[in-house]
């Protein structure tokens, strides 16, 4: 009898640890993605008007085309989700500066939407995306748009840089 009752106390502690473990990662992955998008704020920001056509070299993105890329990035994936939440609309041949961080955030902001919608079962079930990522889990989907938002954040720096503006995450009081 001690033998069962200690098999059935195991299993709860187990279950209770696996399912703790898995809303851990809506929660990590939820507040990656609100860090994520106060840096890529502030580095959308610091670049005057003025220099949002800045490109590094002529066959680069100018700067307010990696912020839509970006944008347009994330509301793509997303959009494989199937969520409730609505795609904002991106206009991804915007120029102004107000209409491009707009759009960088609401694709965040539904980003946030979406994640909130998910389960610990529904993060982790496959969801058919385009060629380039295929088959993935929701959380593969948002691993790869944090990666993928890295490296445009790495440009923009550079580019910022070259303009004599310090990025945001680089500044010291």
């Amino acid at each position: 009898m001690r033998t069962v009752f200690a098999a059935c106390a195991i299993v709860a502690l187990t279950m209770g640890r696996l399912s703790a473990q898995s809303a851990t990662l809506n929660a990590e992955l939820l507040k990656d993605w609100t860090d994520q998008k106060t840096l890529m704020m502030k580095i959308a920001e610091a670049m005057p008007e003025e220099k949002f056509s800045y490109k590094s070299t002529p066959p680069q993105r100018d700067y307010g085309q990696q912020i839509l890329h970006v944008a347009g990035g994330n509301t793509m994936y997303l959009g494989f989700f199937g969520g409730k939440a609505s795609p904002p609309a991106i206009n991804r041949s915007a120029t102004g500066k107000a209409e491009i961080l707009k759009a960088l955030s609401d694709s965040f902001d539904y980003g946030t939407a979406l994640i909130k919608e998910q389960t610990e079962q529904s993060m982790m079930q496959t969801i058919q995306t385009n060629g380039y990522l295929g088959p993935s889990s929701r959380a593969r989907v948002i691993y790869f748009l944090l990666g993928h938002t890295w490296d445009i954040y790495g440009q923009m720096a550079v580019y910022l840089r070259l303009n004599g503006v310090v990025p945001p995450a680089s500044q010291r009081p």
